[in-house]
């Protein structure tokens, strides 16, 4: 067998990849509609007119809720795989370990709440 032949369904799929990101690309740039205005080059294009400054300081609690919703989003990405391995004829220690690690999330969101992290203040305007 030649190897034209071996690699022609790698090239196939590859060919079939570029078009499918291609031809959504090329649809929406035929179907959209063409309009130029006044807004069409606005910051914001959905028809609410801004007011204000965008450059307004943010509390830097807002960005520990972010890091750690992140840090918990990546732990939970974590016990997927570590579920579906589990189902599949488990020994104690993996549960232990589960158990261990689940514990370790579980102090970590009740510190947070002890730090206050997870009540808001509201400022007074």
């Amino acid at each position: 067998m030649d190897t034209l032949t071996q690699f022609l369904p790698v090239f196939v799929f590859i060919i079939v990849a570029i078009l499918f990101t291609l031809m959504p690309v090329v649809i929406a740039y035929l179907l959209s509609p063409r309009t130029k205005g006044n807004k069409t080059f606005a910051t914001y294009e959905c028809g609410i007119e801004p007011f204000g400054s965008a450059w307004i300081r943010y509390s830097a609690h807002y960005y520990i809720y972010a890091l750690i919703f992140i840090a918990f989003d990546v732990d939970i990405l974590y016990l997927f795989p570590v579920a579906l391995s589990y189902t599949k004829g488990a020994k104690s220690y993996e549960f232990w370990s589960l158990l261990v690690f689940m514990l370790i999330l579980g102090l970590a969101i009740v510190y947070a709440w002890g730090k206050g992290v997870f009540t808001w203040k509201r400022k007074v305007q």
